[in-house]
Order: C-alpha cells, then sequence, then structure tokens
C-alpha cells in the first residue's frame, strides 16, 4: 500500500510502522502504556490514520525532551481527555527545564582553568583532577563547576585544603539535594490534593526560581549563625585558633 494511499484509507499496522520508522512492537507498545491511541478496526483488520502518525512524531519529540514513555502515557490521555493544553503544557515544560543559574560545565584549555581558577601553582591540575573538579579530554579540560571551582580557590587562599573544601562541598550537594527532593514532592503532593491551585504555571516557576534561590541564602545564614553561636559557647573555639610556638 502506497503512503497516499495509507492516509487516505488507513494504515495497517506493519504500514504504519513503514511510513513512520517506529517498528510495529514499539507501535504496540507505545498502545499499551496509553500514549497511542486505539486504532480502527474493520472488520478483523486494525487500521492506523494520520492522527497516529502525528501522535507518533510527538511521543518522539517528547522523548528527546528526556520524557519516559510511562509519563508521555499519562500526559496523551490526560490531552485526549481534554485536561491537558498541548502548547501550554510544552511551555511549561521548557520552562523547567531552563537552568536556574549560569554556572554550567564547560571545556576549557589549560590557560583558561588557570584564568577562571585566578591562581597558577605547582601541582594545581593534578590536585583538581584528583578531586574530580576537572576531567583531561585530550588536550583540554572539562571543567564541571566554574564557580565552585573559584570559590575552592578563594577557601585556598584562605587557608583551607582542597579535600577539606570538597569535603564541605559534598555535605553541602548531599542535603540541598534532599531537601530539593522533598520540596518537589510537597508542591506536587499539593497540587494533586487540591490544595494548591496551579493557575498561571509560567508565573509560578518564574517566582519560585527566585524565591527559593533566595530562601536556601537567607536559611543558610541563619542556620550558620546558630551553629557558630553553639560552637562559641560550647568553648570549642580554643581548638581553632592557631597555636603559639614555645620559647625555646
Amino acid at each position: 500500500m502506497s503512503e497516499m494511499a495509507s492516509a487516505e484509507d488507513g494504515y495497517t499496522i506493519d504500514d504504519l510502522a513503514s511510513a513512520t520508522h517506529v517498528p510495529s512492537r514499539t507501535i504496540r507498545y507505545y498502545q499499551s502504556k496509553g500514549a497511542l491511541m486505539a486504532p480502527e478496526i474493520r472488520g478483523r483488520v486494525a487500521f492506523y490514520g494520520a492522527a497516529h502518525v502525528e501522535r507518533l512524531k510527538l511521543i518522539a519529540q517528547l522523548q528527546d525532551r528526556g520524557l519516559r514513555i510511562d509519563a508521555i502515557g499519562d500526559l496523551m490521555k490526560r490531552i485526549d481527555r481534554g485536561e491537558v493544553d498541548l502548547a501550554e503544557w510544552l511551555g511549561v515544560e521548557e520552562q523547567m527545564q531552563t537552568p536556574w543559574g549560569s554556572d554550567q560545565p564547560r571545556t576549557v584549555t589549560e590557560a583558561e582553568l588557570y584564568e577562571v581558577a585566578g591562581v597558577k601553582r605547582p601541582g594545581l591540575l593534578a590536585d583538581l583532577q584528583r578531586a574530580k573538579i576537572i576531567e583531561r579530554k585530550g588536550d583540554v579540560f572539562l571543567l564541571g563547576s566554574p564557580a565552585l571551582l573559584q570559590i575552592a580557590m578563594r577557601l585556598e587562599s584562605a587557608g583551607v585544603d582542597l579535600d577539606t573544601a570538597i569535603g564541605a562541598s559534598a555535605i553541602l550537594r548531599k542535603h540541598i539535594g534532599r531537601a530539593v527532593a522533598d520540596l518537589v514532592d510537597h508542591f506536587v503532593s499539593r497540587t494533586k490534593g487540591g490544595q494548591l491551585q496551579v493557575r498561571e504555571p509560567t508565573k509560578l516557576f518564574e517566582a519560585l526560581r527566585t524565591t527559593g534561590v533566595e530562601s536556601v541564602r537567607i536559611f543558610f545564614a541563619h542556620e550558620m549563625e546558630r551553629a557558630l553561636r553553639k560552637l562559641v559557647s560550647s568553648g570549642k573555639v580554643a581548638a581553632l585558633s592557631p597555636r603559639k610556638s614555645k620559647a625555646k
């Protein structure tokens, strides 16, 4: 059957697979997950139409965006029920994947790396590779976080060795990661339960982007002040003071 004839009269599953380059087995799998609507049955043969071709294209686009087939199936069901507008959802999804900061991985030369670090000392490259801050890629280096490299170098200039700085970074990442996961679950749960009505998703995410970062800064400052006051009252600050050398 030609593609034109198939579009007018309907595709069999093999015709649809040929026209869309999606294997028949995959088409059936998409149907089982609710991502692809059921075909029209004529006699004993299932026929697919132009809408199925467009849906398969959309599924491929959503997979390219990183969505799993279960999530795509749930989204398609909501779209088919008229609960979600696809164009609006794509806009929200795109905004959700927008970076929250300008600190992104980049590839740098050795000279550029020293420039970002703001310092050039013997053994620095080896130390940064050992700490997994950078990774050598032939003649260049993959720098995971330029901002964290600069922070580590500022701490080193204040007397904090690289291993201690990296350990502190790991502690922050672990606890902030857990807090972020809990916050996402909290907002999702409140939305599903109806307590949180999201009427303007774009406006909501923009507000979360600005207030979220600021909230972390505020809470960190408060908790650090509390912890330092506790350290002072415990008398342990003396152990942190530089030791005087004994007179001979």
